[in-house]
C-alpha cells in the first residue's frame, strides 16, 4: 500500500523530480531542492523501517509494483526527472529504475556514496554476496557482529555454533541464525561506541556490506585497531547505460542543465 502526500497548490513546477530514497545522500538532496519553487520533489521509500524519518517535499511509501507501476506512476504524475538513491545493495529497485526510465523516455541518474577502500592494517575479505559470506564465516572467528542488514539474516539461520550480535532499527523476522543477540538503534555510530561495542562482545569478525558512507564507517575503525578480519560483500553494479555519481551537488548541476 501506498501513502502519498498532496501537492500545495500553486503555479506548476518545470521540474518534478522522483527521488528514489531510503538513503542519507536522498535525504540531503531532497534538502538541497526543498528551496526551489521550480522544482517540486517526491522522495518514495520502500516502507521496511516502521518509522522512518521523512526528507523535506512530497514523500510516498511502499512498492510501485514492479517496472510497469513505476512507469506508470511516473508519466501519470508528470516525472520530469527520476534521481536512484536507494542503497547501494537495492539492487531489484535500482534496475526497475532503469528499465522504467528507458519505457518512459525520463532521464535517469544514480546518486551513489563512495564505496570504502581498506587502509594499512586492515585484514578484509571480499566476497560477491551474502551467501559467499555465510560460506566463509566459520574459518574466520565464533563471535560475529553482522552488520548486513535485517533483511538478509535467514542467509546465516543455518549457522549453528556461530554467536552473532546484530544492529537494526527494527527487530528482524525469522529465520534468524539460533544463537543471535539484537541491539535496536539507528546510526550514526560513534568510533568509542563501536570500539567499546566490539570489546564488550568479544567480537572475532565483522560481516558487512560495502555500503560506503560515514554513518556506519567507525566499525571499520574499531575493527582494525582490534586486529579482527572483516568480511566484506562488495556492492552491485548499477545498471548498464545509467550515469552515475556520488555527488548531490553533481545532480543538482544534471537537474540545472534540463531548465
Amino acid at each position: 500500500m501506498s501513502a502519498e502526500s498532496s501537492a500545495a497548490p500553486g503555479p506548476r513546477p518545470a521540474l518534478h523530480v522522483l527521488i528514489l530514497g531510503g538513503t542519507t545522500e536522498a535525504r540531503r538532496l531532497a534538502e538541497a531542492l526543498a528551496g526551489d519553487p521550480a522544482c517540486r520533489v517526491t522522495t518514495s521509500l520502500a516502507g521496511r523501517v516502521a518509522s522512518p524519518v521523512l526528507p523535506p517535499g512530497e514523500t510516498r511509501v511502499g512498492g510501485f509494483g514492479g517496472v510497469e507501476g513505476l512507469a506508470a506512476w511516473i508519466v501519470v504524475h508528470d516525472v520530469t526527472h527520476v534521481v536512484d538513491a536507494t542503497h547501494p545493495f537495492a539492487e531489484r529497485m535500482s534496475f526497475h529504475a532503469a528499465e522504467a526510465a528507458a519505457l518512459t523516455g525520463v532521464p535517469l541518474l544514480a546518486l551513489r556514496r563512495p564505496g570504502w577502500t581498506p587502509e594499512p592494517g586492515d585484514d578484509w575479505i571480499f566476497v560477491e554476496s551474502l551467501e559467499e559470506a555465510a560460506e566463509r564465516l566459520p574459518g574466520l572467528g565464533s563471535r560475529a557482529f553482522l552488520t548486513t542488514g535485517r533483511m538478509g539474516l535467514h542467509t546465516f539461520a543455518h549457522l549453528t555454533d556461530t554467536w552473532f550480535l546484530v544492529r537494526s532499527v527494527d527487530p528482524p523476522a525469522a529465520p534468524v541464525p539460533p544463537r543471535l543477540e539484537v541491539l535496536l538503534d539507528r546510526g550514526p555510530f560513534s568510533l568509542d561506541d563501536e570500539r567499546e561495542l566490539i570489546a564488550r562482545h568479544r567480537i572475532d569478525v565483522l560481516v558487512t556490506k560495502d555500503s560506503g558512507g560515514s554513518a556506519t564507517a567507525p566499525k571499520l575503525t574499531a575493527a582494525r585497531e582490534a586486529g579482527i578480519p572483516v568480511l566484506v560483500v562488495r556492492r552491485p553494479a548499477v545498471p548498464r547505460g545509467v550515469p552515475e555519481t556520488g555527488s548531490v551537488e553533481a545532480v543538482q548541476d544534471w537537474l540545472g542543465a534540463s531548465r
